[in-house]
């Protein structure tokens, strides 16, 4: 948990300096660049997160790798303090909230729907709508099967759950039952 708590606040200090400076979407697409360093260096993660070399050397391999990139100052500056602050190995989480804040920023919010049988377009549309509606921002839907739900389905939009599946009706009622309440 605290993990999450740590890249959350180093999502929101980046996106407060991208506000100001109205450099938002460009951190943003630089996070996703810098994840993708990660995810195609072999081992680049790795040299820079292992407490096995020396800090000072790894440092010096983050810096040159920056130096050879056409990232922003900021950026630079930003996994620099991540790297002194031993958080670089928290860079995708970072990236993951730092994408969803600049999303509502921009009025959008990510959603899911997951549900026991496949839907219909117009079923999903019409989620998407109603979705949309409520929060008064455009919702990005993703859809999801669980066949264990049995039938109904479960609504996510950021931390709110809205859970109409059969499956959990089932487990509410059992557990009634097991206090002796009427149902």
């Amino acid at each position: 948990m605290k993990n999450l708590t740590v890249s959350r606040r180093y999502a929101k200090a980046l996106l407060l300096i991208g506000q100001e400076d109205g450099q938002a979407e460009q951190y943003n697409e630089e996070l996703g660049a810098m994840v993708g360093l990660f995810d195609t260096q072999d081992g680049f993660e790795k040299t820079l997160t292992n407490p096995l070399y020396n800090k000072n050397d790894r440092k010096k391999v983050l810096q040159a790798v920056l130096a050879a990139t056409d990232l922003s100052a900021i950026m630079k500056s930003f996994m620099v303090l991540l790297f002194d602050k031993g958080r670089v190995g928290f860079l995708r989480e970072i990236a993951s909230y730092y994408n969803d804040l600049a999303d509502e920023l921009n009025g959008v919010i990510k959603a899911s729907v997951i549900s026991a049988t496949e839907l219909s377009s117009d079923v999903i549309e019409k989620i998407k709508e109603a979705l949309s509606k409520k929060a008064g921002k455009t919702i990005v839907l993703n859809v999801e099967q669980d066949p264990s739900l049995i039938g109904g389905v479960i609504t996510k939009i950021g931390d709110l759950v809205l859970d109409g599946s059969v499956k959990t009706q089932l487990i509410n009622m059992r557990e009634t039952l097991k206090k002796g309440e009427s149902v």
